[in-house]
């Protein structure tokens, strides 16, 4: 059964290994090696004779060698201790007679035998390096094959298995907010369940589910939930993890985790991000075709046609671009079934928020329906990182309970970035900052369509805004009709309407934000709702735009022509001159609660919903009608 594979870098394992052999041999060659006497001239070794310093002396062939009198070996301190043996070489035709007498004279021992090291000792100097290497090797490709990094393991899944003895806890009641998609796989943890209720009708299950919806919605998790609550082996493999810079890699590794499954049956199949190897064939030809991912496809098309079914092995797989796949995935008998996670609604954010903050200390206080309300858009994933910026901001008060202004501070901290108070903004831009802050916020009162303002703030956040005018829908909307984008407009444009009636039409670069996305609202308004009576009710372009994930390189297809581009610019420039002159006549009819309210937030640089109401209930005009052509 393969393993996960170690984290562990293969250079610093090979390294580590070459240090130790070489280490290992420097041992051998010092510990049974004889140490090698001095070598001296053979004057000097006449010398040492006739001063009596030599305890012994050996004769050989080609050599005298002597060993020195304990009395002669001081070794001075802080230097290495002195070699007691001496050798040199023999001079040739040098009769060693009187040599012998002098020796034997002064009682020296000689002798003609030449030292012998041990027969254990030649083996291991001759043979211990070889056996040394191939113990190395074995023992690294046993760890290299358990890790599943051997020469012989590319073939195979790098699948984690979870069974019984590593099963997930995780269960339905964990996953909150995809109620109608626990209902799909309920029938699916049936089957695994209890197979043969099915089998004995005849009934097939589907082969495959796939699980699709924007990233952070919770795909994963609810095919955790879907093994812990079935009870069965759990394969979970990335779709990445199949293919290597080896051709054919990929479609063993396919073949190899479907044989598993087939001997661990019943069991789920999970791949995550499926689009990694499941891209549309017909894209990759010509240039940029990919042999080794097309034919990892390939195999596993041929698998899950290839098992039977009663052998309840469930494919389940993840992506977050479904229009990306190929179309043989997707038809019957292979994914048969496709379970769409959507961002959650209102009611669906509290009791993901819920199931979050279960298990820590929050006060009893918190209303999570009112952090729902402030986080529209957000998925599981976001509503997960802020129960857990508020438990770090009760942390770092060293409080006991997360109370609601810890949650507030977490919502402000992952939609507009922590505050930089230390930041230095002279008064001159902070008045201007104060004026158009409180330019949205009147024009957002005054519209009958705009949402409710909750904050109002001059105080810089890290995403580069100087401020911002905080408002919250009242519920989760589907639909907006025509005077409802209109007032978004018109709320988009009251910065920079309030700049022009205070400081005499001199604008700054402020607005530059709020431009764009009104400007990109109005040409909407005009290309793809049918909203101008000039264009008709007709959409003009062709978006290649992603379901589910909203990149800034999203093109679109011109299917009109020149003059055609002339009228959408046109139509788009009347929307925006009309609200940008409906701007200004609101602003100009309460200038006083534009004063009023600029110099209460430069005083305090944040204002609450309760503040604002208070601060205007004596100048709040009745709501302004929206402007209509």
């Amino acid at each position: 059964m393969p393993a996960t594979l170690s984290q562990k870098p293969q250079w610093k394992f090979t390294l580590g290994y070459l240090v130790w052999f070489a280490l290992m041999i420097w041992f051998f060659r010092t510990a049974f090696s004889p140490s090698q006497p001095r070598e001296v001239s053979y004057s000097d070794f006449l010398a040492e004779v006739g001063a009596g310093h030599l305890a012994d002396v050996r004769i050989t062939e080609g050599q005298l060698i002597g060993t020195l009198k304990k009395d002669q070996l001081k070794q001075e301190k802080g230097k290495p201790p002195v070699n007691p043996q001496i050798e040199c070489d023999r001079i040739p035709g040098l009769d060693a007679g009187p040599l012998v007498q002098e020796l034997q004279a002064q009682h020296v021992d000689i002798s003609g035998k030449v030292p012998t090291q041990s027969i254990w000792g030649g083996v291991l100097i001759s043979w211990g390096p070889i056996l040394l290497l191939i113990a190395i090797y074995v023992v690294a490709m046993r760890r290299l094959q358990k890790s599943g990094g051997g020469p012989l393991s590319f073939g195979r899944n790098k699948a984690k298995i979870h069974d019984q003895s590593d099963r997930f806890d995780t269960k339905f009641s964990d996953v909150a907010g995809v109620e109608e998609a626990k209902a799909e796989l309920q029938e699916i943890i049936d089957f695994l369940k209890t197979p043969e209720k099915y089998q004995k009708l005849g009934g097939r299950i589907p082969k495959g589910v796939l699980l699709v919806g924007p990233p952070g919605t919770g795909k994963t998790l609810l095919a955790r939930a879907v093994a812990g609550e079935s009870g069965v082996p759990f394969f979970s493999i990335s779709g990445s993890e199949f293919v290597e810079m080896f051709v054919g890699v990929g479609a063993s590794r396919v073949r190899d985790l479907f044989e598993q499954a087939k001997q661990r049956a019943p069991c789920i199949i999970f791949i995550d991000e499926l689009d990694a190897i499941g891209k549309s064939r017909a894209s990759g030809h010509g240039l940029f075709s990919n042999e080794e991912r097309e034919q990892t496809l390939n195999q596993l098309l041929v698998e899950m046609d290839g098992f039977d079914s009663s052998k309840a092995v469930i494919i389940m797989a993840a992506t977050n671009t479904p229009e990306v796949l190929d179309p043989a995935l997707l038809r019957p008998g292979r994914f048969d079934r496709q379970v769409v996670l959507e961002r959650p609604d209102m009611k669906e954010r509290e009791a993901i928020l819920k199931v979050h903050a279960r298990k820590l200390p929050v006060a009893p206080g918190v209303n999570l329906e009112s952090v729902a309300a402030e986080t529209p858009g957000m998925v599981g994933a976001d509503l997960a990182n802020i129960v857990n910026e508020a438990a770090l901001n009760a942390a770092r008060r060293n409080a006991g309970q997360i109370e609601m202004r810890d949650f507030d501070q977490a919502v402000d901290r992952v939609t507009l970035g922590f505050e930089k108070k230390g930041r230095l903004i002279g008064p001159d831009e902070k008045e201007r900052v104060a004026y158009h802050e409180v330019g949205h916020t009147l024009v957002a009162l005054s519209v009958p369509n705009a949402d409710p303002v909750k904050r109002v703030s001059i105080i810089p956040r890290s995403i580069g805004a100087l401020g911002h005018t905080l408002q919250l829908p009242g519920r989760d909307r589907y639909l907006q009709t025509e005077p409802e984008l209109e007032d978004r407009i018109a709320v988009l444009l009251g910065g920079r309407g309030a700049e022009e009636t205070v400081f005499n039409g001199v604008v700054s670069t402020g607005a530059s934000d709020d431009l764009a996305r009104a400007s990109e609202m109005a040409r909407q308004m005009v290309t793809r709702f049918g909203m101008s009576s000039q264009m008709g009710a007709m959409t003009y372009g062709i978006p290649h735009e992603s379901r589910y994930l909203n990149t800034p390189f999203e093109a679109e297809e011109k299917n009109y022509s020149e003059r055609t581009a002339e009228q959408i610019d046109t139509e788009a420039r009347d929307i925006i001159d009309r609200q940008h002159e409906r701007v200004k006549s609101i602003l100009a009819s309460r200038r006083a609660d534009l004063d009023l309210v600029a110099a209460a937030l430069l005083k305090k640089e944040t204002l609450e919903h309760d503040e604002l109401e208070k601060l205007l209930a004596e100048h709040k005009p009745d709501p302004i009608a929206p402007a209509r052509p």
